[in-house]
């Protein structure tokens, strides 16, 4: 029955009309109730869009630092700070705000949450250096910075490592004889 297009009541019409197999007693119930037909996939998966990812574009565009941090911060609750500004967006453009408006006002309001955090830690910085104490790790870094931190140990074995020293004279000698020197 493979090599017969469509559902169970077309194939079983298909068989009866062609007296391949008797009428089963079920077919005529089916007829009058045929089940629901589901469409078929054409095999291309469909990109999920929302209505903020046209903000959440110009967000990346004019603050590309703010890519890493969400790229960084995959396990956090908050939301990545595209997303929020686009939410903000909309919820600006609702309101009855221009879209113009809702960017730079969105914006704004970023620049003016990345300020405080910024002031916050180094008022903390202050504070724990009059009380004479260790100033705590910042719980807002740059996330390109720690980044960097991470590789600075695998970047100065590169260049200290004997064996590391090693492999580039063969590979320098491996050319050399390759170009006939």
């Amino acid at each position: 029955m493979s090599f017969m297009k469509g559902d169970l009541l077309t194939k079983t019409r298909k068989l009866v009309k062609g007296l391949a197999i008797p009428e089963p007693r079920w077919l005529k119930a089916m007829e009058h109730a045929p089940p629901p037909i589901f469409p078929r996939s054409d095999g291309k998966v469909k990109t999920i869009t929302l209505p903020e990812d046209v903000y959440v574009k110009k967000f990346n565009h004019s603050h590309p630092d703010a890519r890493y941090e969400e790229a960084y911060r995959f396990r956090s609750f908050d939301p990545p700070p595209g997303r929020v500004f686009g939410q903000r967006v909309l919820e600006l453009k609702e309101q009855g705000v221009g879209e113009d408006d809702a960017i730079a006002v969105a914006d704004m309001e970023y620049q003016a949450e990345k300020k405080a955090k910024k002031k916050a830690y180094s008022r903390l910085k202050r504070i724990s250096r009059i009380l004479g104490k260790k100033p705590p790790p910042n719980p807002y870094p740059s996330a390109i910075k720690e980044i960097q931190a991470e590789e600075r140990k695998y970047v100065h074995e590169r260049f200290f490592n004997p064996r590391s020293r090693d492999i580039i004279r063969q590979m320098k000698e491996e050319r050399f004889r390759a170009l006939g020197w």
